[in-house]
């Protein structure tokens, strides 16, 4: 868009894209975006949104995320439930197991939330089990989250795991390109 131009330009929608650099100086934060965000947020115009040029950002709220160590808010009602009766992944199969779920829970939310902290610098922190629900959000847009969803189509399914492409999920969103 700074390239070209906005004269042609009347919509930009997101799904589940972080728009914020990671923090600086953070340990065990490693900029993922290998400097990108950063020149985005120094050399673009901020987003606003006008009648002219719409910005909508769609994040997901799927996982809350764990510190890796320590005490953390996240718990076992963090997550949405999954159907043992499906066909599962092994993370899936953890859960499945005579442990407790508590226990496989909080080992997967300490998991998602170390990737939450490489793309904002905070693990404890809500999103769609890839980039944290603050990240997806832009200052100056229309910042829509949407309950229980997650962030790609691999692993996702259309019922107990549905990501931004699945047909009841897009129902919530598609109606903001059609205007």
């Amino acid at each position: 868009m700074e390239e070209f131009g906005f004269s042609h330009i009347s919509l930009l929608l997101t799904l589940g894209s972080p728009h914020l650099p990671p923090a600086k100086g953070l340990p065990g934060v490693i900029d993922q975006t290998r400097g990108l965000l950063n020149y985005v947020e120094k050399h673009c115009t901020k987003a606003v949104y006008t009648p002219q040029l719409r910005y909508v950002c769609i994040a997901g709220r799927y996982i809350q995320g764990a510190r890796f160590l320590g005490n953390s808010d996240a718990n076992s009602n963090s997550t949405v439930p999954i159907d043992v009766d499906q066909p599962v992944s092994e993370v899936d199969i953890v859960n499945d197991m005579t442990m407790s779920t508590s226990i496989a829970t909080t080992l997967r939310t300490r998991f998602i939330g170390q990737g939450y902290k490489q793309v904002c610098g905070q693990a404890d922190v809500w999103g769609d089990g890839v980039v944290p629900e603050v990240s997806a959000h832009l200052e100056g847009a229309l910042n829509i989250s949407l309950d229980g969803v997650y962030h790609s189509p691999v692993g996702s399914d259309d019922t107990l795991r549905p990501w931004y492409g699945s047909p009841a999920v897009v129902e919530q969103w598609i109606h903001h390109l059609l205007n």
